[in-house]
């Protein structure tokens, strides 16, 4: 399946510092309010969609879904619930449709795919923060390790 126009996230892991400001941004963009400030951290309904991770050497890693060419999750999903744009390139997940198998969890080469926190019945990932141009992740990282192409 060739991508014909679209966006894709870039890591220069080598940039990262490990401030989780990627992490703070996702989950408030995922909240009403949208503001990091007024973000409930104790609350588990707020998951990042990405997260970060040592690396062999120790140092930072940001770990972000790659909206991969050939994604696995799409291939292992079921229900149908996964599904990759053919023009956009993004990889997204109907929730509606999410049967709570976690197939797609277990068949990300990066982790990256998590159950939800609050009742465990649904996949969470990356939705390049749907309606934004550009992701909160990507605007929030002060270093540029975190960037997006677009095609």
């Amino acid at each position: 399946m060739a991508v014909k126009q679209g966006r894709r996230i870039l890591i220069n892991k080598d940039l990262c510092q490990g401030c989780k400001n990627c992490q703070l941004a996702c989950m408030a963009e995922h909240t009403g309010n949208k503001s990091v400030l007024l973000l409930d951290l104790e609350n588990r309904a707020n998951q990042a969609r990405n997260f970060i991770e040592p690396g062999n050497d120790g140092k930072p890693v940001p770990i972000l879904c790659r909206h991969c060419d050939d994604p696995a999750c799409v291939t292992a999903c079921m229900s149908g619930a996964m599904t990759k744009n053919p023009y956009t390139g993004e990889v997204s997940c109907d929730i509606n449709k999410c049967a709570g198998c976690w197939m797609c969890v277990m068949s990300c080469p990066f982790g990256i795919i998590q159950p939800d926190r609050v009742n465990g019945t649904r996949a969470v990932k990356c939705d390049f923060c749907a309606g934004r141009h550009i992701p909160r992740c990507v605007e929030a990282c002060p270093t540029g390790a975190i960037t997006m192409e677009q095609r």
